[in-house]
């Protein structure tokens, strides 16, 4: 094993273009995670977020998937409307917001248009509603 860790550290010294050029890689890739969107939380964080702060859910998928299950008492407005449709959701200023989209893609862009519009307490759903199925989480089905 240290005649592994040996190599590569003789690897990164002899190729320090390579190496620099994955560090900023490294870097870029992280300030964009950054700046695409807020805090990401798990489902079951954001089951505590409602229960315990009576936090929105926001449901940023189109109509047919919405329908097809989501989380109890969720908004539903699709991205493609939401910043036409704020207005909707400042009387919930005040309150934790969580995002919700089909893997946790989508969401970033929603967080983003959600704190521009001056929501300070968004968050968005790690894995989407996959991840909320995935742990066997209620939804409701129209």
């Amino acid at each position: 094993m240290n005649e592994q860790l040996d190599q590569f550290l003789q690897f990164l010294l002899n190729h320090p273009f390579l190496t620099g050029m994955w560090l900023v890689t490294l870097l870029a890739i992280m300030l964009h995670h950054r700046r695409s969107g807020g805090q990401a939380v798990r489902p079951h964080e954001a089951v505590t977020l409602i229960n315990r702060q009576n936090a929105v859910v926001l449901d940023i998928r189109e109509k047919k998937e919405y329908e097809a299950g989501h989380v109890v008492q969720s908004f539903h407005i699709p991205l493609t409307r939401l910043k036409q449709r704020l207005v909707e959701l400042k009387k919930h200023r005040n309150k934790p917001i969580v995002v919700v989209c089909k893997m946790g893609q989508q969401s970033g862009d929603a967080v983003r248009t959600l704190k521009e519009g001056g929501f300070e307490q968004v968050y968005k759903l790690a894995g989407g509603i996959t991840e909320w199925k995935a742990q066997s989480l209620p939804l409701v089905q129209k």
